[in-house]
């Protein structure tokens, strides 16, 4: 029982002589401790939280003030850029780990909080924030597909807390390739009805039905290989390499390509599926 002492109003607890439930109170609860597949999602929500920040402070800012320093904006924007594939790269480890060693019970609910800052609000933040500097763009319009690209990664991430598919496969397209494909139409600079609607479009992929593998064993190596060159192409952009705007128009081309691809492959793998199963059906109906 709790005793409030009147002079202090605080509560104390009486003495007890058993150690073992002294011990017991004090020791945390085991939903309480954090694995190291916990702290590599942490290191996911943070580099989410700093792509917003270097997205709000080297583009956002400067604009408002007018400032003409451009090198900054461009640096900015790809250290954000960079960020958010470094959360990438978190959340694809973390889930290696978790399967190798061990999640803690907050393990679900971690990794969906921190994939809604780094690939939800941080490239809708980013479509945001386009919208405001962009000379062709239309500000009003913008925040929409923003909040459109938010929302889908709201209820993708949901979906997928409810939903069990067969193991292996994701239904929609995974929120942090929608969130780099985003991005990629963003510094793809192309005008601004066609950018609008390639990103509404990646929103519905993300929320659509199509099945997407998860990245394991050779997909998850070759995934992790896309993200540095990716990263490597925005640094040879951000400090103006030789070539480097071609280079990163062009990776940006092809990760709209691989987002464009995917869904067709998947679903013509379908379709042949459903063709298979009737055929097989019609096979076993004959006498």
């Amino acid at each position: 029982m709790t005793v409030i002492d009147p002079d202090t109003k605080a509560g104390w607890v009486p003495e007890t002589d058993d150690e073992s439930e002294v011990d017991g109170a004090e020791e945390m609860p085991l939903s309480m401790r954090l694995s190291i597949a916990d702290t590599l999602t942490l290191g996911n929500a943070t580099c989410g939280f700093m792509a917003v920040y270097f997205t709000t402070t080297g583009i956002l800012i400067p604009h408002l003030t007018g400032s003409d320093e451009t090198g900054m904006a461009r640096h900015s924007a790809a250290t954000a850029v960079i960020l958010m594939l470094m959360a990438a790269i978190f959340d694809l480890f973390d889930g290696l780990v978790a399967r190798k060693l061990r999640s803690s019970p907050m393990g679900a609910e971690l990794d969906n909080l921190s994939d809604l800052i780094s690939f939800g609000l941080a490239p809708a933040y980013f479509v945001l924030v386009y919208g405001m500097v962009a000379d062709d763009a239309h500000q009003r319009v913008s925040a929409l597909a923003a909040i459109v690209v938010l929302l889908a990664v709201v209820l993708r991430l949901a979906r997928f807390s409810c939903v069990t598919l067969k193991d292996g496969m994701f239904q929609g397209m995974p929120s942090p390739f929608g969130a780099l494909t985003v991005v990629s139409i963003v510094l793809l600079e192309l005008p601004f009805p066609p950018t609008l609607l390639a990103i509404v479009g990646v929103a519905w992929l993300m929320v659509s039905r199509v099945e997407y593998p998860k990245p394991r064993g050779i997909l998850a190596v070759a995934m992790l290989g896309w993200i540095v060159a990716a990263m490597g192409l925005l640094a040879a952009w951000a400090f103006d390499a030789p070539g480097g705007q071609l280079l990163l128009q062009t990776g940006c081309a092809l990760q709209v390509v691989l987002g464009a691809v995917i869904p067709l492959f998947a679903t013509a793998r379908r379709v042949n599926t459903f063709r298979d199963n009737r055929r097989e059906a019609r096979a076993a109906q004959l006498p």
